[in-house]
């Protein structure tokens, strides 16, 4: 084979499967692939020929554009030039005409900066005024007015003076007001109800024996998340009740809600017990039961104090107070020598005693110990304290308050139990050695009386 056909005939072999793949007819030789190459070059000199053509065509209408556009160009800059003069122009009648206006205004425009002033003032204090719950929207007129003075430089009409002139003598004459209106109050949770609202001059809301809040945001009237103590919803109550005219004492809060929510933070007394943590628990369970063994001991003791005394007036021997046990160990021994009788008395006293001073040794213990459990819970809480300052450093003081209050409640606590304590536990102590002291006093007694009546024996 011929080595130039040898070399082509990859390449033709390519070309025949190129065409029979997009060919409709499959190409069988080179003459048909020849031909084909030919169709095809006479296409696309057709299709280049139509090109030149849309360019030629295009290459016209874009020297029309390009002339078009210079001509745009030039009458924008005439334009352009001619609006600058005019706006220099009328910089300088703008000038002419301020310095005319200022000059014209003279002290005025110091009377209309005060006005300014005065409203935008005015629609901050109306903000936060509890007279706009009774008078809503009142505030936006004045806040309008300061935006249009501030920012338009406009002046403002005689209407919008006179009326800021009203705003203020009404706010001034109702804050020495106490009125009664309707309006809708949210309660803790969340519901609105319609409902009579007191309102006492410019500082406090109340309703139904609760204290409000007025909210400017939301334009509503709520109760508050908590209450002070009842010795100023009280007064709220009082002022409800009374009759138009009449003088009744009421809790106001002449710093406009500051002095309230100080009153509403403070914590009750179930709060300042819960801060003391499981110590305080127990430190109120010992006091708890002090104060039971305190009561029972000097009710027992009162109660055998009356039977003693009862015994001592009658001539029968009984059997339900410690005298009457006494006696009856006489009434056992009567024909024993003095010597011996004293030490069968003093046997029955011995008896006596612990009965007399039960659960007295035990309050004892509680008074001494109350104190140092109260130290024990104030150690806890300073480690908590400096837990928290090692954690987060002293940037916040509330992350140490609770080991604060824990330190000082249980200390409270403990001094609370060991006072009271202190005092019971000696009348108890001293209750029962009044009683002990009688036992003794008449056994003692009924010795003497037997020493006289052997001596008298032996003498006849």
């Amino acid at each position: 084979m011929n080595p130039i056909k040898r070399a082509y005939l990859p390449v033709i072999c390519s070309l025949l499967l190129a065409f029979n793949a997009g060919a409709a007819t499959p190409v069988q030789d080179l003459d048909s692939l020849l031909e084909l190459v030919k169709q095809g070059k006479l296409a696309e000199d057709k299709e280049n020929q139509a090109r030149e053509a849309r360019f030629k065509a295009a290459r016209d209408d874009q020297a029309v554009l390009l002339a078009e556009a210079r001509a745009t160009r030039e009458q924008e800059e005439t334009q352009s030039t001619e609006l600058e003069k005019a706006f220099e122009e009328n910089e300088q009648n703008l000038a002419e005409l301020q310095a005319s206006l200022d000059e014209r205004l003279g002290s005025l425009k110091e009377l209309f900066g005060v006005l300014q002033q005065v409203a935008g003032d005015t629609a901050s204090n109306f903000e936060n005024s509890i007279i706009s719950a009774q008078f809503k929207g009142r505030g936006d007129f004045l806040s309008a007015l300061a935006q249009k003075m501030g920012t338009s430089s406009q002046l403002a009409s005689i209407e919008e003076m006179e009326r800021l002139w009203f705003e203020l003598q009404r706010e001034m004459t109702e804050s020495g007001k106490v009125v009664r209106f309707a309006t809708t109050v949210v309660d803790q949770t969340g519901l609105e109800q319609q409902g009579d609202v007191i309102r006492v001059g410019a500082f406090n809301l109340v309703s139904d024996g609760k204290y409000l809040r007025y909210n400017h945001s939301t334009n509503k009237v709520a109760e508050l998340v908590r209450q002070p103590s009842s010795r100023f919803t009280e007064t709220t109550r009082d002022l409800a009740s009374a009759n138009p005219g009449a003088l009744v004492p009421f809790g106001i809060d002449p710093t406009r809600g500051a002095l309230l929510e100080a009153l509403i933070k403070e914590p009750n007394l179930r709060e300042r017990v819960e801060s003391g943590g499981i110590v305080g628990y127990i430190i109120i369970a010992v006091g708890i039961l002090a104060l039971l063994l305190a009561l029972e001991r000097i009710i027992t003791l009162s109660l055998t104090r009356s039977k003693i005394k009862s015994q001592m007036k009658s001539s029968e021997v009984k059997n339900n107070n410690p005298l009457g046990r006494v006696l009856a160990v006489h009434k056992e021994n009567r024909a024993v020598d003095p010597d011996t009788l004293e030490l069968k008395l003093a046997e029955a006293i011995i008896r006596e005693r612990p009965r007399l001073e039960r659960f007295i040794p035990l309050l004892k213990i509680i008074a001494v110990a109350a104190p140092l459990m109260g130290l024990l819970g104030t150690v806890i809480g300073m480690i908590l304290t400096f837990q928290a300052i090692t954690l987060f450093g002293t940037g916040d003081p509330k992350l140490m308050a609770g080991g604060i209050s824990q330190a000082l409640v249980t200390t409270v606590l403990g001094l609370l139990v060991a006072i009271p304590t202190v005092f019971m536990h000696s009348i108890a102590s001293t209750m029962a050695k009044g009683v002990v002291h009688t036992l003794e006093e008449q056994s003692a007694g009924l010795i003497a009386e037997r020493m006289e009546q052997q001596e008298h024996g032996h003498t006849a």
